[in-house]
């Protein structure tokens, strides 16, 4: 019956709209970029089932917005990105699969076609609680909603060679790290959860470098890469293995109108979390929605 049901609500997500829209409007300097997608995964076994097996159901979503506007040489480029998916094992209850929220504004200026200066404001956090769970089914509160988030304001230049690619480069990028009730995290993450050192619920790095660099391009026929990385460095800390670093890699192929397949990843590196790489990998296929006011270069 839950396969049936999981099926049915599949069907009616696919046929309540056409999976891209690509509607021109050649009269306006704003381009903008809507991607929405949902996947859903169940299992379920009768009682005899000699293989053996766990009843389960999951859910992964996405949501990326962008609006860009250029005019001459002033640009203004926004991004809403939001991650969260859950599995519930009959027996484990839900647990997450996926939780993100990124929020960037920038504000740029060309010195030349290739060449900006800019402005930028970023925010990243999560929606829900994050635990570990341990071997005797107990599990460990390490995170939670604004518990870390980042709020990064970097000045700097981008470099632009093509549309799918950029750079940028900001050696002024004050870093406010918000931990809300730190006291939670101290006996599972470490004395100063995420950097910040209880009973202060932010701290501040003011002197500090950041890099982003984008890469966002069908790279073949119904197949997308796109990739983000971000490299921060507080100036007053300034070692090799306390700089941060993060990769979010996503490589997505369209099957047919409606079903995409997505293999993703996220490779972090943070010494106030962790002193060794944390690592995130997610295979999904299910349904995608792409709305654009404007055609891709080819």
């Amino acid at each position: 019956m839950k396969l049936i049901s999981t099926l049915a609500l599949t069907i009616l997500i696919a046929s309540a709209a056409q999976s891209q829209i690509v509607k021109i409007d050649s009269t306006t300097h704003w381009k903008k970029n809507l991607n929405f997608g949902i996947n859903l995964n169940q299992a379920s076994f009768s009682s005899n089932w000699k293989a053996g097996g766990v009843n389960s159901i999951g859910l992964n979503t996405l949501f990326n917005y962008k609006a860009n506007y250029k005019k001459d040489v002033h640009s203004w480029d926004n991004e809403i990105d939001l991650l969260f998916g859950f599995v519930n094992n009959e027996g484990q209850g839900y647990r997450k699969t996926l939780d993100r929220i990124y929020l960037d504004t920038k504000y740029g200026r060309d010195i030349n076609d290739k060449w900006g200066l800019f402005s930028s404001l970023s925010f990243t956090s999560q929606f829900t609680k994050g635990y570990k769970y341990n071997d005797d089914d107990t599990k460990d509160l390490i995170s939670d909603i604004f518990a870390p988030a980042f709020i990064t304001s970097a000045w700097g230049v981008e470099y632009h060679p093509v549309d799918y690619f950029k750079v940028r480069l900001a050696p002024f990028a004050p870093r406010f790290t918000i931990v809300k009730d730190p006291t939670r995290f101290i006996t599972t993450v470490s004395p100063t959860p995420y950097g910040v050192e209880p009973p202060d619920e932010t701290r501040v790095e003011v002197l500090a470098f950041q890099m982003l660099a984008e890469f966002n391009k069908d790279i073949a026929e119904n197949i997308n890469l796109k990739w983000r990385y971000v490299m921060f460095a507080n100036y007053e800390t300034l070692e090799g293995k306390k700089i941060d670093h993060r990769l979010d890699l996503n490589l997505t192929a369209k099957v047919n109108k409606f079903i995409n397949v997505g293999l993703g990843g996220i490779l972090l590196y943070d010494y106030d979390q962790d002193t060794s790489v944390q690592l995130s990998q997610l295979m999904t296929i299910g349904f995608a929605y792409t709305f654009k006011n404007f055609e891709e270069k080819k």
